[in-house]
């Protein structure tokens, strides 16, 4: 077993000084070339240098104003790190598992996680581009309180605005996409002080006795324990989707140092700030009953409408966090199109060869983002018959993308436990990242099991939480997938990387 990477002959170990820039490149650098050739690829896509937007890719920031960080979810950030440092592709786990897992299994394991993965960046998109729909629906909702009536269908063509905007700068407006992502970075920031502020100066707060030591098992579990336990999902939602930069690593330069940094950066920072956002609303959110069922349906929003007294105000504040998950909505968007670019390009998707498709002139995977936009349409017309019904499909979101998690992972610890070689890597945890990578695969087996929880005990058809038959679903649908049509066409990435070799 190696206790760390090997350090390509001739390149400095030591981490060099990253250079923020906003242009756009097109030439890779030599390591981005050695990495593409190492793994059999060919450079199809645009380079860009590392600017400020990078490190919101590694999952969504923006949903830390909802839940705190939690130090479990930093093993799970830091367990994928060295494997992205070593194998930079917008394959992400997939190839990861096809590359370390055992030569007899890697290539149906890797089938399924690639399944895994691509549904659940679908159901992502879906999600967010939902979130915000309802999200401006809940402002027209707070500010005329006797004379709008929300409606399903509002809420649908709501979803489809985001996503068709979201479409339209993934491909028109791609090249542009560096210098929004400084934009958006910025205002996270300003967005941060803007909505805290606020609070810290004008709401009623609670004293600490009533923060730090007082517990509300409202769900009525059997111990407040378990309640906590089960309210993990809030976090895990928050952190989900850590493997988003890697599946735009084909297109930024350097990738194989700049992208495992931004993956630590994102849960050192965004984790920092969402805990300071977390103490500040307990501590002024005001009526827990309101907070609860508010009229808005979103309880932060509650929570500016308390504290300033105005629903002027508090919309003005929350649309702040409306536009994040917008930006957000844009991110996740390029993610999953490459997500299904790159499956598309192993030959593991029906009609491979027209998802795999690069645009020559714009170096977008238009079909591919394409395909996603689609997806989300047709998801969100389930909505106007039942939005339970949506929530359950686009829950398959969590599940999925876990088990890749613990797929990846585990199929990089049994390679290290393994008397072989790994690939060169310009990013180490040194002694300690067997540890961390065993911590967070057992973490992940633990979690997932929690996020097919329902929210409250007593169940109903209504508030059941329905992830874990939809989930059941798409892993016994890959299992056939595989069986009907990858087992004859599917080689796995390791495959192209041992004939480069």
């Amino acid at each position: 077993m190696r206790d760390g990477p090997v350090i390509e002959q001739g390149v400095d170990p030591k981490i060099d000084h990253i250079h923020l820039s906003l242009s756009t490149v097109d030439d890779a650098t030599h390591r981005d070339r050695n990495d593409m050739a190492r793994m059999g690829k060919s450079q199809q896509f645009k380079h860009f240098k590392f600017g400020p937007g990078e490190w919101r890719s590694s999952g969504d920031g923006v949903h830390l104003y909802r839940d705190i960080c939690r130090l479990p979810f930093l093993g799970d950030f830091n367990g994928r790190d060295c494997i992205t440092a070593s194998s930079p592709t917008s394959g992400g786990q997939y190839h990861w598992v096809s590359e370390y897992a055992s030569p007899r299994y890697q290539k149906f394991l890797s089938y399924i996680t690639g399944w895994l993965s691509v549904l659940g960046w679908q159901g992502g998109f879906a999600s967010i581009t939902f979130l915000c729909g309802t999200l401006v629906q809940g402002f027209i909702a707070l500010n005329n309180p006797t004379s709008y009536t929300p409606e399903r269908w509002h809420g649908t063509l709501l979803t489809f605005a985001i996503a068709l905007f979201a479409t339209f700068i993934n491909t028109y407006a791609a090249s542009q996409l560096p210098s929004l992502e400084g934009l958006i970075l910025i205002l996270h920031i300003f967005g941060f002080f803007a909505t805290m502020i606020p609070l810290w100066v004008m709401a009623e707060r609670v004293d600490a006795k009533t923060v730090f030591t007082e517990f509300s098992n409202i769900s009525e579990w059997p111990s407040t324990g378990l309640a906590v336990l089960v309210g993990q999902i809030a976090p895990i939602f928050s952190f989900l989707g850590p493997d988003g930069a890697t599946h735009i690593a084909e297109e930024i330069k350097d990738a194989s140092k700049i992208v495992p940094w931004c993956m630590v950066a994102t849960a050192l920072i965004n984790g920092t700030l969402g805990f300071v956002i977390l103490i500040t609303y307990l501590f002024t959110m005001g009526d827990l009953d309101t907070v609860l069922h508010p009229a808005s349906g979103f309880s932060f929003i509650s929570a500016f409408n308390n504290a300033l007294g105005s629903a002027k105000g508090a919309t003005a504040l929350a649309s702040l966090i409306l536009v994040l998950e917008i930006c957000s909505a844009i991110s996740i968007l390029a993610t999953c199109s490459r997500q299904a670019f790159a499956f598309a390009r192993d030959n593991a998707l029906p009609f491979s060869s027209f998802f795999a498709n690069v645009n020559p002139k714009s170096k977008i995977p238009v079909n591919a983002v394409m395909f996603t936009t689609t997806v989300t349409l047709l998801l969100s017309l389930i909505n106007i018959g039942s939005t339970e019904a949506f929530n359950a499909i686009a829950s398959l979101t969590v599940g999925s993308l876990y088990l890749s998690y613990i797929l990846s992972i585990g199929a990089f610890i049994a390679r290290r436990l393994r008397p072989e070689p790994l690939p060169r890597a310009r990013f180490s945890l040194g002694k300690f990242g067997l540890p961390i990578n065993i911590f967070a695969f057992f973490y992940l087996c633990f979690a997932i099991v929690f996020t097919f929880f329902p929210g409250q005990r007593h169940v109903t058809l209504q508030n059941m939480n329905w992830s874990v038959l939809v989930w059941g679903v798409v892993v016994v649908f890959a299992i056939v997938q595989y069986m009907v049509h990858g087992r004859k066409v599917y080689e796995g990435p390791v495959a192209y990387v041992q004939k480069a070799q």
